[in-house]
């Protein structure tokens, strides 16, 4: 506020005084000019009288004279006056509307509104640094889910399109550079309900700036970065950086795990997805045979290392060797687009392609040329902007490798629900036979659409209905709160994926297991699913009916007709 008030005062400085200046003189002018009176006799007017003439002649010329006709000497002066305030307030207007227009005091009135936007959020937000291709995908997934977010953005073009896109919540944007502490406290860092911060811009250094600034202004504030370079993630790790994603390496640990576990990266794959969304096909990469991978800066390197890790063989094709280094085994010149180039890397017997490069050009003609050459490849391309998002699924890949997409979906599970990360890092040390029996539970239950995954805290906010009947002595089972509440005698489309009760972490658990206050649970099913569980967690008479299959009356007047009614039905009590 105060930075809009000096930039009023500055700029219109000149144009009040001027004004001020020619009232004055005009009001002077009419008050030591000699007037007459009503009988036409020598007279002087009174400085209230020319104030008052002076108001009403800069807005309007046809009160009158007054008190008393004018002499020649006053209409001369009157006339002079009446030009000299035209032309003072047409140079005021117009410094005003200058005002208005300048970027400067613009930006200060948007940064005024920011504030008290962030100031009256009364839900948990999360500060999304940077509106790239990865924080427009995160803050459509998190406003997706009715979660709450901040953005900033030193790019105006890119806040543009913020406005364009049609969120389910209202998303506050600030266009500023992110790595300043002004700008983060302006965008909510100390806010109460600031529930983490989330740096996805393009530049690692950036990332790593906004990482220290939010540890040392608010150090118990969870933070996720994105980091392209095991330098960087290191950094950020060795001050407490809660979360840090690298993309290529998240891709390429995927792609090792599929190898070996295909069904259990389906199931992933599931419940980390959109609900309703199509079912997705598995994945079978080759356990065996020659990899040829075309690239070899940060995706490349990834690739290489996670499948050399499954002792496969691999070549790698790389332009500018002396740049991104190379592997023991060598390096083929090249770019991969030349089918010479290929053919050095020996195509011809390869099992997979990796087009890794940060071309998207380079990446769709590595793929064409080499699947003419070799139609039976397993495909993986790297898309790096999402305007090619079309050409990329007709080229023929089945994996394609999208790091802001990737990244952003990641965030997404890991702030929406925190469980499931805790999940599929559990179910690695599962065997494949445990993954493929629940993909096809999940398969029977939502058909051919992608489940809904949510998770729910037996607490007063969530499960009202579970914690007033624990309080009166009533266990219980995980069994219960599946039940339909529109009719007991069958269980709701979901599936129970994870208990968690203080450190502990049961998969699957059993429908016999007694729930207590606190517990968390993680579930999977249908949308209609979701809806009729919280009947039953929120609601004391649904819960009575799944536990007993009816509910007592309640209130003053169901009472009074149970105890006068004719035949009224004895319904069994709470107990």
């Amino acid at each position: 506020m105060d930075t809009i008030v000096f930039l009023i005062l500055r700029r219109m400085r000149a144009p009040l005084l001027t004004l001020i200046f020619t009232y004055a003189l005009a009001m002077a002018g009419l008050a030591l000019i000699p007037a007459q009176d009503a009988e036409g006799n020598p007279a002087s007017m009174s400085l209230f009288h020319a104030f008052y003439f002076v108001s009403y002649m800069s807005t309007t010329i046809g009160f009158g004279e007054l008190p008393n006709a004018f002499t020649d000497a006053q209409r001369m002066w009157v006339s002079l006056s009446v030009f000299a305030t035209v032309a003072v307030w047409i140079y005021a207007i117009g410094t005003l509307i200058a005002l208005l227009q300048d970027a400067t005091f613009q930006r200060a009135m948007h940064e005024r509104r920011f504030r008290a936007q962030v100031r009256a959020l009364r839900e948990p937000f999360y500060l999304v640094c940077g509106y790239g291709q990865t924080g427009s995908a995160l803050v459509r997934g998190l406003t997706d889910r009715h979660r709450l977010a901040v953005v900033i953005e030193i790019d105006a073009n890119r806040l543009n399109l913020l406005h364009l896109d049609n969120h389910r919540e209202y998303v506050p944007a600030l266009c500023a550079d992110a790595r300043k502490p002004a700008a983060l406290e302006a965008a909510g860092l100390k806010h109460p309900l600031c529930a983490g911060v989330v740096a996805l811009t393009n530049v690692n250094e950036t990332n790593l700036k906004i990482a220290i600034a939010a540890k040392l202004l608010h150090p118990h504030i969870r933070v996720i970065c994105r980091a392209d370079s095991r330098e960087v993630e290191a950094n950020m790790a060795s001050f407490g950086t809660d979360h840090i994603y690298d993309p290529f390496d998240i891709f390429a640990l995927y792609i090792a795990i599929a190898i070996q576990a295909p069904c259990l990266t389906l199931l992933i794959d599931w419940l980390s997805g959109f609900g309703g969304e199509r079912l997705r096909d598995p994945l079978y990469p080759p356990r065996e045979g020659l990899w040829v991978i075309c690239g070899y800066g940060r995706f490349g390197k990834a690739m290489y290392r996670h499948l050399r890790e499954q002792g496969l063989e691999v070549r790698v094709i790389e332009a500018l060797p002396h740049q991104t280094g190379e592997p023991r085994e060598g390096v083929v010149h090249g770019r991969g687009t030349e089918a010479v180039t290929l053919e050095q890397a020996e195509i011809g017997r390869a099992v997979g392609l990796v087009a890794g490069t940060n071309k998207d050009a380079d990446n769709l003609s590595i793929v064409m040329t080499a699947l003419a050459l070799n139609p039976g490849l397993f495909v993986i391309a790297r898309q790096n902007h999402r305007d090619n998002e079309e050409l990329f699924d007709r080229v023929g890949a089945h994996a394609i490798m999208h790091p802001s997409l990737l990244i952003a979906n990641r965030i997404r599970t890991r702030l929406v629900t925190p469980l499931l990360s805790d999940f599929a890092r559990r179910a690695r040390f599962r065997d494949e036979a445990w993954a493929c029996e629940l993909v096809s539970r999940v398969s029977a239950l939502v058909e051919d659409r992608v489940p809904h995954v949510w998770e729910i805290c037996l607490d007063e906010e969530q499960a009202l209905a579970i914690c007033l009947a624990e309080r009166e002595g009533l266990s219980l089972t995980l069994e219960v709160v599946l039940r339909d509440p529109q009719g007991r005698e069958r269980s709701i489309a979901a599936i129970a994926l994870m208990l968690a009760r203080d450190e502990r972490r049961e998969l699957l658990p059993a429908p016999d297991e007694i729930l207590r206050p606190g517990d968390r649970l993680l579930l999977c099913g249908r949308e209609e699913a979701r809806r009729r569980m919280a009947w039953v967690l929120q609601n004391q008479h649904a819960l009575r009916y799944v536990v007993h299959g009816e509910s007592p009356r309640e209130g003053p007047a169901w009472r009074w007709l149970a105890a006068h009614g004719p035949n009224w039905p004895r319904v069994r009590p709470w107990r």
